[in-house]
């Protein structure tokens, strides 16, 4: 089965993190993943799209890695039926069943799980060592190949990773010793060590190729499974990269970071004062073009290689960044500096500097074409690097007039959300008119689920606020769902869950994926944008995968949505 725009999809997004099995250690896995493909399958499924699945930074954001070339280690499946170097022994000894009932219970608790899948690692890398390394057996032959595949950056990642841990686990390079702060000095300073500390890191940097093996290994793996369920995987690759991570710090010459690229203010996230007057702030440093293209952009095009290696399709988020970039000349954590001053007050403050547009604000027919040539060259670039894996735009936010036919030109699907989508009289698009080429979806991860959205314009009108326009929304969501004429209920019913699910798949779209909130008719949310919750990030589903379809309520959910998605043409 090959991806093709003529065969209509339906599937679900799930974060990892979010998967439930009886065998986790407090976090989704690979097999987790292995059993959610299973799950679509038995529903007609033919994709499973999860968020970024890179090495995460101490927020666990996977908007914020510190590789955006190397796996999050949580992710890995560490047990002896998935890790053939760790013994059933070694992990009855690490993994005590106190600590595993407090993991499995409620949402991640990322500083424990990280601790038991370090010590499970380590105790495998360990048998690793003294088994396979210096012999000549299958796997130390394929360990070796990954090494030498992935020369180009997992030798800088892994230094990277072992500096992090000398300097107190933070990835804040710019405050590390001198000698620290980039690769060539840091290899200096590690020849110059005692013989002893120095093999001890070298040792500490093969884990942490070896725990990327493992890892690649693993996805490589689900990736063939999905095929051969004819459930295809699908990946998210973030625009931007962490200012604190491996990829900047070993790559300094390619970013400027003198600037954090971010979005304009808008609309739909009012999340705090600074983001409603100023925009959102992501800290992530603005892209040198130049410079990576005097170097054929082989740092981007090793990045898509990656992520083209364990997924059959991904969406580019915020693509919009490739054309222009919201950028701000200070990093987030001086936000509350510039809160209360005036545009004049901040450009004497930042040496005649405003966040705005970069390299152009579209305020120009030169610079609009500028813009809209940037992007397409570097959509071009990242679609030959890709190869046969399909690339998905989000073209959400503030959309320039020349995004969409740039899209349509290079056959890249783009996104429809159904309440971003509107008519010229404030009603919901008819989605029967989307373009082909996109992907429709209720709700990304940085929006409250359908429930929620409904509940909070109903908590709106009780509260007094925006009566008017709350209720003009609840009915303009009735009409979208088919319901015409009929009164809003209170509550998110079965009727009109059915109806504007019903609708959503129907769409001419290509592709249609709901976050599986959005299966359940559930309010809970993984994110919130612009702010720090501790639940961003960290909410599981209460279900086991296996328990889904035990619960009544849930089996027929899932069994509405496959029905649904036969019906509109979808099933596989």
């Amino acid at each position: 089965m090959k991806l093709n725009p003529e065969q209509l999809l339906a599937g679900i997004l799930e974060p990892v993190f979010a998967i439930r099995t009886e065998t986790d250690l407090g976090v989704g896995d690979t097999d987790g993943v292995r059993q959610m493909i299973d799950w679509c399958h038995r529903y007609g499924l033919g994709i499973f799209q999860t968020l970024p699945i890179n090495e995460t930074s101490d927020d666990n954001s996977p908007y914020n890695s510190i590789s955006s070339l190397a796996i999050e280690p949580t992710t890995i499946a560490v047990s002896p039926r998935w890790l053939p170097d760790l013994s059933a022994a070694q992990f009855r000894k690490i993994v005590k069943p106190s600590l595993l009932a407090e993991l499995r219970a409620g949402a991640v608790d990322y500083p424990k799980v990280k601790a038991l899948k370090r010590r499970l690692l380590a105790a495998a890398f360990g048998n690793f060592l003294k088994r396979h390394f210096n012999r000549t057996t299958k796997r130390a032959r394929l360990f070796r190949r990954f090494l030498s595949e992935n020369a180009e950056w997992l030798s800088d990642y892994a230094l990277f990773r072992v500096l992090m841990e000398a300097n107190g686990n933070v990835p804040t390079w710019d405050h590390w010793p001198a000698e620290h702060r980039g690769p060539r000095r840091a290899r200096t300073w590690l020849l110059s060590l005692p013989e002893r500390r120095r093999d001890e890191l070298m040792r500490q940097q093969l884990f942490f190729m070896y725990v990327q093996w493992i890892a690649f290994t693993q996805w490589e793996a689900v990736k063939a499974y999905g095929a051969a369920k004819r459930v295809f995987l699908m990946g998210d690759i973030p625009f931007g990269v962490g200012r604190f991570s491996a990829d900047v710090w070993a790559n300094q010459s390619i970013f400027d970071l003198e600037w954090s690229g971010g979005a304009p203010p808008e609309k739909t996230f009012k999340v705090d004062e600074f983001t409603e007057k100023w925009g959102q702030n992501w800290g992530i440093p603005v892209y040198r073009w130049d410079e990576l293209r005097r170097h054929n952009f082989e740092w981007w095009r090793t990045r898509v290689g990656n992520l083209r290696k364990v997924f059959h399709l991904y969406r580019i988020d915020h693509v919009l960044g490739l054309f222009r970039l919201y950028s701000f000349p200070w990093a987030p954590d001086r936000n509350q500096e510039f809160l209360h001053m005036n545009e004049t007050e901040v450009a004497d403050r930042c040496r005649g500097r405003l966040p705005g547009f970069k390299p152009f604000a579209d305020d120009t027919p030169e610079h609009r074409a500028a813009n809209e040539a940037q992007g397409e060259e570097l959509l071009r670039m990242i679609q030959e690097a890709s190869g046969d894996t399909v690339v998905v735009a989000e073209d959400l936010g503030v959309v320039p007039e020349y995004v969409p036919p740039t899209l349509h030109r290079l056959g890249m699907p783009g996104f429809r959300i159904p309440t971003m989508f509107r008519e010229h009289d404030g009603r919901l698009a008819d989605p029967k008119h989307y373009p082909r080429l996109s992907l429709a979806q209720p709700a990304t991860h940085d929006h409250p689920p359908l429930a929620a959205l409904w509940a909070d314009l109903w908590a709106n009108i009780d509260a007094g606020h925006d009566v008017e326009g709350c209720r003009q929304e609840l009915k303009r969501i009735m009409d979208f769902s088919g319901l015409s004429g009929e009164t809003p209920p209170q509550d998110f019913s079965q009727r009109l869950h059915e109806g504007f699910t019903r609708a959503v798949l129907g769409a001419n779209s290509w592709l249609a994926v709901f976050q599986i909130t959005d299966v359940f008719a559930q309010p809970e949310r993984f994110n919130t944008p612009g702010s720090a919750a501790a639940s961003n990030w960290s909410h599981r589903l209460s279900q086991t995968v296996k328990q889904l379809d035990r619960d009544p309520e849930l089996a027929a959910k899932a069994q509405q949505f496959s029905r649904l998605a036969r019906e509109s043409g979808r099933g596989i």
